[in-house]
């Protein structure tokens, strides 16, 4: 059900979804499918809890991979998997042997930040991961499948935290095969650094920092037709959404550009929200990135989401905010996850963003209404559909806790198979017999609109002149054991 007027559209659909919740059982507007769940029972951890998904897709195959069950202070029981291999109609689940103790043979006490690519050169599936002992390390797990996995390879031994890995799956491209792993080390200030693998990811080279010693969190790199390889990044030597690049095949990186500046307002009712950026490209190499902001609203009471494209990793457009409410609204929108369809390109490119949203910004612990929603655009950005609501309303209180807030995702993970756009989440449920439940789920079709779906232009918009954030964060290792200071993302 979409409304005319934008303004109501997406507030008036989490009322309806709010009523709903009140009379059934179901939790979304489109039907969930639960796609995993967490079966561990060590005492360290929160269950049932699965968060913080990532997802890709090459062929009819969708791999998405996540932390499963929590631990307050870091990472997770293990690392779980859930894959479709005939374009998102049926899932298959299962966990990451011989990472962690508590799952065949692994040694580290958890693990994190898990994200997935395919490597099209030698026919690989990879999910690159965090984990978690002594010293948190990267490291990457193969699958020649997308459900077979083997024990870790060993990224780095460098002190790390959000890490996140591409490939070139370009042909023609002169670095084909090569695959690239990003990861900042919080012992060194959050020094970023870049690795390399040549060979399916069964070893990595020596790591390499940019040419300006850049600072930063939450880099996603990617790689352009032509082997350019930008990586998105929020950089604190700038305080701004940034990207730096290699021309050669990851012989060196680039110093860095900025996107444009970040003001965020902090989340209500300690809910964990990173502010990190999502980043994604279409078919021709036209890279794009959305993070929350909240530069459109009055006195900054409330995120919206913003996107910046570019068609070479170095000049950027201007922030333009996603129209998925009014700025009059009270929704606020959180942790995007991007994707974009790599069968589409420039003008006509189609994007699909998965989102969380508070109904109220103006709300605690016991009273904030969390859901998660989705909008699609088919022109590039230039125009999207009014937010639909997919699941919700969730309470805070049903979530698992860590240092640094109560937790769904640092990122989320939406991705196109056959042009269909399909999005990972996990959705929170009512506990019961001391337990969680929040687990991963997905929706039983794509998130598709209809052919006559009204789209709405952010075109002309401009930020608030004099708006700054409130966003006061925690700056930890974000999946750490331990708490390390971090450099302040206000620094200019």
């Amino acid at each position: 059900m979409t409304l005319p007027n934008p303004r109501y559209s997406f507030a008036f659909l989490i009322v309806l979804a709010f009523t709903l919740a009140l009379i059934a059982p179901a939790y979304a507007q489109l039907p969930l499918k639960q796609i995993s769940n967490d079966a561990f029972t060590d005492t360290d951890a929160q269950h049932s809890t699965e968060v913080e998904p990532d997802t890709y897709a090459w062929g009819n195959t969708i791999v998405s991979a996540f932390q499963v069950g929590r631990i307050f202070g870091g990472g997770g029981s293990d690392i779980g998997f859930s894959t479709s291999t005939d374009g998102g109609k049926t899932w298959t689940a299962g966990y990451l042997p011989g990472l962690t103790v508590n799952y065949k043979n692994g040694t580290n006490s958890a693990a994190s930040d898990a994200a997935v690519i395919y490597d099209a050169a030698h026919g690989v599936w990879m999910i690159c991961t965090l984990p978690i002992g002594n010293n948190d390390v990267v490291a990457v797990s193969r699958s020649t499948d997308g459900l077979n996995w083997s024990n870790p390879v060993i990224v780095t031994e460098i002190n790390s935290d959000k890490n996140w890995i591409t490939c070139d799956n370009t042909s023609t491209s002169p670095f084909y095969g090569h695959c690239y792993v990003e990861w900042d080390s919080p012992a060194d200030g959050d020094l970023v650094f870049m690795s390399t693998s040549t060979d399916g990811g069964q070893t990595w080279g020596t790591a390499k920092n940019t040419a300006d010693s850049l600072f930063g969190i939450g880099g996603q790199p990617l790689v352009r037709p032509n082997g350019t390889v930008v990586v998105p990044i929020f950089s604190f030597n700038s305080g701004e959404m940034a990207a730096f690049s290699s021309t050669n095949g990851g012989q060196s990186w680039n110093s860095s550009v900025n996107i444009g500046p970040v003001n965020q307002h902090g989340e209500a009712g300690g809910l964990r929200s990173a502010g990190l950026p999502s980043a994604a490209e279409d078919g021709a190499g036209n890279i794009y990135v959305v993070w929350s902001d909240c530069s459109f609203r009055p006195n900054c009471n409330a995120n919206d989401l913003v996107i910046s494209s570019s068609s070479n990793g170095t000049n950027w457009t201007s922030p333009a905010r996603i129209p998925v409410v009014a700025t009059s609204s009270p929704i606020d929108l959180f942790i995007p996850g991007l994707g974009v369809d790599l069968n589409t390109s420039g003008a006509s490119a189609h994007l699909a963003v998965t989102t969380y949203a508070y109904s109220n910004t103006n709300c605690s612990f016991s009273t904030c209404q969390l859901y998660v929603g989705f909008t699609t655009s088919q022109d590039a950005g230039k125009t999207w559909t009014a937010g639909k609501v997919l699941a919700g309303p969730m309470s805070i209180s049903w979530l698992p806790n860590t240092f640094s807030g109560y937790m769904v995702a640092d990122y989320l993970g939406t991705s196109y198979v056959n042009g269909n756009p399909f999005g990972v989440f996990a959705v929170a449920k009512a506990p019961s017999n001391g337990k969680f439940n929040q687990e991963m789920y997905t929706t039983s079709s794509p998130l598709l609109v209809s052919a006559n779906e009204p789209t709405y232009s952010s075109a002309g918009e401009k930020p608030i002149p004099g708006i700054k954030g409130d966003k006061v964060r925690k700056f930890y290792d974000l999946d750490g054991e331990y708490p390390i200071p971090r450099k302040s993302m206000s620094k200019k």
